[in-house]
């Protein structure tokens, strides 16, 4: 528990990293690399690149100041970085290496408003952060069975092309068994690019753990406007083919869809973050094919909308299962139970008991807060709902 001494100065803190939040980061990541130049092989240069890992750091720290009282609100979060953690083989050693440039950067940027009494109110507060991330990363590490950075090289049995952007991957251990793993969770891949550059990145198990491999679908990420070239997902589309050796880590995540209930569930999806729900459907179809489930997902149009094979051999499987899809850029000829054109809109799904129903969902945070909202307003209990997101995205509704 944080110091009476230091909390007063903790408290002050949350306006002054709101306007400086992230010019501190900007600083601290700069130190870091410079100091830390193999800490590359562990942070994702292209969110160094775009600026968001550099915002995420900034939401982070702003919101554990913020909230620093309010445990049930942190909570969530904590266990949400814990996962993406121990899924990128952080070690307990990095914490005084993170926490050392944090309070220089914060004495850097700030200038004399930095006292020596702010310092050691910040030192506290993240020591005691560092400690509770350390113990439990340390616990899921030993129930996952795994060390710190430990990866395990995987076969690629299987290639299929989803969408027009989207490729699925079907992978098997080269040496021992496969891994369990719950739907709605993920495996970081490790790649070596041309630069000799080691980088990791997240993609959600999109296959019941049933099979016989593990499956993740990915996205090729184009060069925006103000964004780089997805470095991983070009490379693994332009060099994966069946018989690649590819590492990856254990499964992790605490998004977990309840799979093994019989109530009815809700499942939404936008772009990609059809992922987890596709695990989620077809480990129902499998267990439980009686379930009502409702099972809606956005796309741009029908040749970026994956997955459809799974979906269609879940209907099949399926007498109570509810699929709807919706086309924003396709003119859907006339709006049917199951392809509409516009948006997702709740209102022309069917209706379930929302005092039973749990939903999930993932996508786009402006999909996600606009769903979270409809949902909320017909009276869905906010204890219902429950969505998957990563980044600075993970903590808007803490700041």
């Amino acid at each position: 528990m944080l110091s009476a001494e230091s909390r007063p100065y903790i408290d002050a803190s949350v306006p002054v990293l709101r306007e400086h939040g992230l010019a501190i980061t900007q600083v601290f990541y700069k130190a870091l690399f410079a100091a830390h130049p193999e800490l590359h092989n562990v942070f994702n240069a292209g969110n160094q690149a775009n600026g968001s890992q550099q915002q995420s750091l900034a939401s982070a720290v702003f919101a554990y100041a913020a909230n620093i009282d309010n445990q049930a609100a942190l909570a969530p979060v904590i266990s949400r970085i814990v996962h993406k953690h121990v899924s990128l083989g952080v070690k307990a050693e990095h914490y005084p290496i993170v926490g050392h440039h944090l309070l220089e950067s914060i004495k850097q940027v700030l200038g004399d408003a930095a006292t020596p009494e702010l310092i050691a109110a910040w030192a506290e507060a993240y020591g005691l952060l560092a400690q509770a991330l350390i113990d439990e990363e340390k616990r899921l590490y030993k129930a996952a069975g795994t060390e710190p950075g430990d990866l395990f090289d995987m076969r690629v049995v299987a290639v299929d092309l989803q969408s027009d952007q989207i490729k699925s991957f079907s992978l098997v251990p080269v040496e021992g068994q496969l891994p369990s793993f719950k739907p709605g969770q993920y495996i970081s891949v490790a790649v070596h690019l041309a630069d000799g550059l080691r980088q990791l990145r997240q993609y959600s198990l999109s296959d019941t753990p049933d099979h016989q491999h593990l499956r993740i679908s990915v996205k090729r990420e184009i060069a925006g406007k103000e964004t780089p070239a997805g470095m991983v997902s070009n490379w693994l589309h332009d060099n994966v083919e069946v018989g690649s050796i590819i590492p990856v880590s254990k499964p992790f995540g605490d998004f977990t869809p309840d799979t093994e209930g019989d109530e009815p569930i809700v499942l939404l999806s936008a772009g990609v973050g059809i992922t987890p729900m596709i695990s989620a459907l077809n480990r129902i179809a499998k267990v439980s094919p009686g379930r009502r489930v409702i099972f809606a997902h956005a796309a741009r149009n029908a040749s970026h909308h994956p997955h459809r094979a799974d979906i269609a051999k879940a209907v099949a499987l399926m007498p109570n299962l509810h699929s709807v899809t919706f086309y924003e850029d396709d003119k859907v000829d006339q709006d049917s139970l199951t392809c509409m054109a516009g948006r997702m809109q709740l209102k022309k799904l069917p209706s379930w008991e929302v005092d039973k129903a749990k939903v999930y969902m993932c996508g786009p945070l402006p999909f996600m807060q606009t769903q979270w909202a409809d949902l909320v307003a017909q009276g869905v209990p906010a204890h219902h709902l429950h969505r998957e997101v990563f980044g600075p995205d993970m903590l808007d509704h803490l700041i």
